[in-house]
């Protein structure tokens, strides 16, 4: 199921996007052991996807109001010892994208932003609209994604993925002159759509060095690819993360995955963090710590595999037995049966949990 690229071509587009983006000189400058000063000790960030539930919400609670904007999430972060945010810059006015800047270096944190690719050449203001204000807001790097849903719940045929490819292309195609422009980083995350090899030839492609990769620890589990293969694979393109950590169980059609608190689940924080640092020791690491229902896997099913070319019984069989003998202790982390103000405590229950583990195992 894997993109057909040679070992040979891999590394030598791995080396020139490092040669580029200037990955290469930093990661022989500040060795993993060697940080520069003012990145030691960055404690962990947060992604505004951890707060799913109560980002926006409007639910009644004197203990969980819900944030209205970035301001609020990012004081709150601030306020449970996150280092930064990633958070979405669509919709701000520039008083605003000032306002959040004014904060950001009042509490000393970093912020990253997440914008949605151009969808045509008439979209190409508004990109370039949220590229501007999130750089008044001192976003330096966007973390974006080519598609929202999930490549086996999309695409009912190997023509629909097709026009996906094209299209993200194109999208790619017009987000990378303007992000040049304004030399901003743009990077793309791996969110249950590429494999980790057709990623990284699609960054290779372009050759660019304000394109890369926001490199998300968990999803190609998804895609039947072990965590570790997909972060060894991607790391040498990576910007920015989203940390987590994943549970497996067996259900009949295939498995269930979930993002479960860190430390508790099959992905080797310790050396994705290594491996990060070593190709880009400016990189931060944000939590996304989803607290949802686990997600159906059907790779038992024979639509599962519509869209993947190439298909490798041994890609299934390895994950298969990874759910065999690693599944998660315990039940998966359920929100279905819980009213909305337990829903808000157990979301801020995981996303404290991961923090403290971050603080006290990771950096």
């Amino acid at each position: 199921m894997k993109s057909k690229i040679s070992t040979e071509e891999f590394s030598s587009g791995r080396r020139e996007f490092l040669r580029k983006s200037g990955l290469a000189a930093a990661a022989m400058a500040f060795p993993f052991s060697a940080l520069p000063e003012s990145l030691k000790g960055m404690p962990m960030g947060v992604v505004v996807h951890s707060y799913g539930i109560r980002y926006g919400s409007k639910v009644e609670s004197t203990k969980y109001p819900g944030f209205q904007d970035a301001l609020d999430f990012m004081r709150h972060c601030h306020s449970i010892g996150a280092g930064g945010i990633q958070t979405t810059v669509g919709g701000w006015a520039e008083d605003f994208a000032r306002k959040v800047r004014d904060e950001r270096e009042n509490l000393g944190m970093y912020l990253e932003g997440s914008i949605g690719l151009p969808k045509s050449a008439a979209d190409i203001s508004r990109f370039e609209k949220e590229v501007l204000s999130a750089k008044e807001a001192g976003v330096s790097i966007l973390r974006t994604v080519c598609l929202s849903g999930r490549r086996y719940e999309n695409f009912k045929s190997k023509q629909e993925w097709n026009e996906f490819k094209i299209n993200s292309t194109k999208a790619l195609q017009l987000a990378e002159p303007i992000v040049r422009k304004h030399q901003v980083k743009l990077a793309v995350e791996n969110h249950k759509d590429w494999t980790a090899a057709e990623l990284a030839q699609l960054i290779q492609s372009f050759g660019s060095e304000w394109v890369g990769v926001t490199l998300d620890f968990g999803n190609n589990v998804s895609l039947l690819e072990e965590p570790m293969q997909v972060i060894r694979t991607l790391a040498p393109f990576t910007f920015s993360t989203h940390v987590k950590d994943m549970g497996v169980k067996a259900y009949s059609d295939g498995f269930l995955l979930s993002e479960v608190p860190l430390g508790t689940g099959i992905v080797d924080l310790k050396e994705a963090v290594t491996l990060c640092q070593k190709y880009n020791p400016a990189v931060t690491f944000s939590l996304e710590m989803i607290t949802r229902d686990p997600l159906q896997i059907p790779c038992l099913e024979e639509s599962y595999w519509t869209t993947f070319e190439n298909s490798s019984a041994q890609d299934l069989a390895k994950i298969l037995r990874l759910v065999r003998d690693e599944p998660y202790p315990g039940a998966l982390p359920e929100v279905k049966n819980l009213n909305a103000e337990e829903k808000l405590a157990f979301e801020e229950e995981n996303v404290v949990k991961c923090l403290a583990f971050s603080k006290s195992e990771l950096l």
